[in-house]
């Protein structure tokens, strides 16, 4: 089955352009820089749910006949992502969790920034992830 992965196109594309946006308005203002990070997370927010969703259809609908136990928890979705070629690394998935359960508690400033320093590194990650699926969606 393949997967239509045009949900995760546009919101890795959304991401991108948050990301864009906030650097390139980077000493502009403290209120328009906290509106232009909390723009950024929520995007992290979103793509990161969608990356790991992706995964696991993705490893349903591919995994080898031996491999007929979907992972139980997303440490072990990340280690088989990674066992298939789909990411690159499931330890820095690991971390994007932790940063995305951050944001789901409580808003501060600190927290704040440490989402937003994980948003950028993982930019690139969800942007490895879709290229992979893309080469192996059949």
């Amino acid at each position: 089955m393949v997967l239509d992965l045009s949900s995760l196109q546009k919101a890795v594309d959304s991401l991108e352009r948050a990301i864009k946006v906030a650097a390139g308005q980077a000493g502009s203002g403290k209120d328009q820089e906290e509106v232009l990070r909390a723009g950024v997370i929520q995007n992290f927010e979103f793509t990161y749910e969608l990356c790991w969703k992706f995964m696991q259809r993705w490893l349903k609908e591919n995994q080898s006949k031996g491999d007929v136990e979907l992972p139980r928890t997303r440490k072990e979705l990340f280690r088989m992502a990674a066992q298939y070629g789909i990411i690159s690394d499931p330890l820095p998935w690991f971390e994007y969790g932790d940063a995305r359960n951050l944001t789901a508690h409580t808003y501060d400033l600190d927290k704040a920034e440490i989402v937003f320093k994980q948003a950028l590194r993982f930019s690139g990650d969800a942007k490895y992830l879709l290229i992979q699926l893309e080469k192996h969606n059949d």
